[in-house]
């Protein structure tokens, strides 16, 4: 039976069909279509065709070869190769269908389609996590805040935490623990040592480890060890007197106390060691009662006259104190007034030496004043004008009488070669000394030269049997004044003389 023609409408779907799937699945970069082997035998039964059906069946049967063909076409193949085969076989069917529509049409042939598989995602190559190398910069963190949107801390905020952050951490009090009764301590363990530190020393003990160094310092120093440790024990108790307050001080601020224990001590090595001062004529100084005291002025710095006050203090058997007059210059200085004052001189004034002398004090006094240390070198130990003799007639006025005092040396410790009176006018001083050791060697040229001193003490001169107002009679002031510059006058030679050297 021949098999029936299919009509036009039929053969022009197939066509619009393979047209429309060719254009969909062709590739965008042009290339040959591969060929592909013919497929093998499938494994699995093959299905058996069903026989073509009679020709009032024809309409249906075109109608499901397009159905077939738009699900063919709609589904997409996973891999390029695989669009090439499709490709390749809807062209073959497309020429088929053309020569299907001059010849008699053969039975279809129907294929089972296999199902295709799910399209992998494509591979991703390996990049490799960044590492910080380096710190971040300041400026990158303070953007990588702003990026993060934390809030940036104020200095005084920042000041507040890390004074937070230093604060010792608050403890809970433990509760208290009540007291339990323990043995009393064993005197051997209580004396050991602990093992935390070394124990501690008793003060009995460094008291005599201060004694024993000190004697071996005396020892070495060629000192007797007996007197340091007398010096010691005086130290320690001019220190509780001034703590405690118990001292005295008189109405012309001269301090017993401080006196012995600082001012003097203080002046001895330059006495015994620097200056070598020699004593005579100690026994015409009176032991008790109240005398004058008249001694040349000279040295540029006047150091004869402590000089003088430490001999009459150590060498007399009464140990007696002999309170200085002074000039003005002298009170008005600061710190040299007040050292003055408190070792016992007072003001150059009539009226002073008067209360002295009744309360029976050795006065002394150096009448040639600046004149007499102001002086050059070329005129050394010639004494100059004692002025108007108002310590004669204070003397005169209580009865007291008046020892001469002769002192060599004193000249050499700083001799005078100029004076700059330009600066010594600016400056309100009398004088400006010019020394072959000052101003050269700056400070160090106000160290004095270590002469050899020899200080007498002449034999005293009475005023007791005088009128009680010879005082007024200026012809006796003077004579008296005249006789006493005479008597050191004489003594200074009579002693430069004697002397074997100036240093020695």
């Amino acid at each position: 039976m021949a098999t029936p023609r299919r009509g036009a409408l039929a053969a022009g779907a197939d066509r619009a069909s393979g047209e429309r799937a060719r254009r969909r699945s062709t590739p965008l970069l042009g290339a040959d279509p591969v060929e592909t082997a013919p497929d093998g035998p499938p494994s699995g039964p093959t299905p058996v065709p069903a026989p073509p059906p009679s020709g009032s069946a024809t309409g249906a049967d075109s109608t499901t070869t397009k159905a077939a063909s738009k699900r063919t076409t709609t589904r997409k193949a996973p891999s390029r190769k695989t669009s090439t085969r499709k490709v390749t076989t809807r062209k073959t069917a497309s020429s088929t269908a053309a020569k299907a529509a001059a010849t008699p049409p053969a039975p279809p042939r129907t294929t089972a389609v296999t199902p295709a598989p799910a399209p992998e995602p494509p591979a991703r190559k390996h990049r490799p996590s960044p590492r910080v190398t380096s710190a971040p910069q300041p400026r990158a963190t303070t953007q990588a805040g702003e990026r993060t949107g934390r809030p940036r801390l104020s200095p005084r905020e920042k000041a507040r935490r890390d004074e937070a952050a230093r604060r010792p951490h608050l403890r809970l009090a433990q509760p208290a623990v009540p007291p339990v009764d323990l043995p009393p301590p064993d005197p051997a363990v209580a004396d050991a040592p602990s093992p935390g530190g070394l124990p501690l020393p008793d003060p009995a003990e460094l008291v005599e480890a201060l004694v024993g160094a000190l004697r071996l310092g005396a020892q070495l120093a060629g000192v007797a060890p007996e007197d340091v440790e007398a010096r010691v024990a005086q130290v320690l108790a001019y220190l509780r007197r001034r703590v405690e307050g118990e001292y005295d001080v008189d109405d012309f601020g001269f301090d017993p106390h401080f006196t012995e224990n600082v001012f003097y001590p203080m002046l001895r090595p330059l006495y015994r060691h620097w200056f070598r001062v020699e004593v005579r004529g100690i026994e015409n100084l009176p032991t008790t009662g109240g005398a004058l005291v008249v001694a040349n002025h000279s040295g540029t710095v006047a150091l004869d006259s402590l000089m003088v006050q430490l001999a009459i203090h150590d060498e007399h058997p009464a140990h007696r104190t002999m309170r200085a007059l002074g000039a003005d210059l002298v009170f008005q200085t600061p710190f040299v007034g007040t050292i003055a004052r408190r070792s016992g001189s007072t003001l150059a004034a009539s009226e002073d030496a008067e209360r002295l002398f009744r309360r029976g004090e050795l006065v002394g006094v150096f009448p040639e004043g600046f004149k007499g240390t102001g002086k050059p070198f070329s005129e050394r130990y010639k004494l100059q004008r004692f002025g108007r003799g108002g310590f004669v007639a204070a003397a005169l006025a209580q009865g007291v009488p008046i020892v001469p005092c002769s002192v060599v040396g004193a000249e050499e410790i700083a001799p005078i070669i100029g004076n700059m009176s330009t600066l010594a006018r600016l400056l309100g001083v009398p004088y400006v000394p010019v020394t072959p050791t000052f101003p050269w060697l700056g400070p160090l040229g106000l160290v004095p030269l270590p002469s050899k001193w020899i200080i007498e003490f002449g034999e005293p001169i009475e005023t007791a049997g005088h009128e009680p107002g010879a005082a007024e009679d200026p012809m006796l002031v003077f004579d008296l004044t005249d006789q006493v510059r005479e008597t050191i006058q004489q003594t200074l030679y009579t002693l430069l003389m004697q002397r074997r050297s100036v240093f020695f």
